[in-house]
């Protein structure tokens, strides 16, 4: 069972944390992969738009797996 709260709080830190926190090891490596990859394009402007929305929503996936994992959980 996973906490949601803590989820968001760590990817809020580092985007992937929160999927690995899930048990979802590959895709919180790829999501710190991408998001590297997301900084480096700030030196050609479009990391400013990409790198906060894969930020955002990297925030938001690991807090509907962790919720989705918890109500599986209860079933």
């Amino acid at each position: 069972m996973t906490n949601p709260g803590v989820a968001v709080v760590l990817s809020f830190f580092i985007t992937g944390l929160g999927q690995i926190y899930n048990g979802q090891i590959i895709k919180g490596l790829l999501c710190i992969l991408i998001q590297a990859l997301n900084a480096a394009l700030m030196w050609v402007l479009i990391g400013f738009v990409t790198y906060p929305l894969f930020w955002i929503w990297g925030m938001y996936d690991a807090y509907k797996v962790a919720s989705r994992r918890n109500v599986a959980w209860y079933r």
